[in-house]
């Protein structure tokens, strides 16, 4: 065997025992635990996640139930949450700017809409704060023509959708990363 060879096979028995070694450490982050504490899975069930503040039949309730519906649908899943263990604060501000401007008309052909959002995870049993964060979506719609004011409009809803959804999204994951590590 050639001194090349020598040094592959050197590495590769070196790669398969430190695989060997780590192999025992990991878990899956959704596993259920053998030792009957409560799985991610299950954490993630007992957050409840209350109604934010905003005034009814506004565009900020629209999307605040959105986020919650997002939200809840990812901690759940299709289930009901458990008996509270935290409950989820979430405050939310949303914008919207014209990106590109119709030199004729004079009217926005692609808007941007962004939602930035602050949330706070309050441990029910002591009542104090365990974790809060921050985070922001920003999506941007086409406007499909200056006549056609309904395709704006539905535009513009769907746009706020996905952005409560990558919150929603944001949100979970934060969240998973809080239960399963502890930070």
């Amino acid at each position: 065997m050639s001194l090349a060879n020598t040094r592959i096979v050197a590495r590769l028995l070196a790669v398969a025992a430190l695989a060997a070694l780590t192999a025992g450490c990991f878990q899956p982050m959704y596993a259920e635990h053998a030792d009957g504490t409560p799985g991610l899975r299950e954490k993630l069930m007992g957050v409840e996640v209350p109604p934010v503040d905003k005034n009814n039949a506004s565009r900020e309730a629209r999307i605040q139930v959105e986020i919650r519906n997002a939200l809840a649908f990812k901690l759940y899943g299709t289930a009901t949450g458990m008996p509270p263990t935290h409950r989820l604060v979430l405050r939310f501000n949303s914008s919207r700017s014209s990106l590109m401007i119709d030199q004729a008309t004079g009217l926005p052909t692609s808007e941007n809409y962004g939602i930035d959002a602050q949330y706070n995870l309050i441990d029910l049993a002591t009542n104090k704060s365990v974790m809060t964060g921050t985070t922001f979506s920003r999506v941007s719609y086409d406007i499909p023509g200056q006549l056609q004011r309904f395709a704006r409009a539905r535009a513009f809803r769907d746009a706020e959708d996905r952005a409560a959804n990558e919150i929603a999204e944001n949100i979970q994951t934060r969240l998973a990363s809080f239960f399963v590590a502890g930070t």
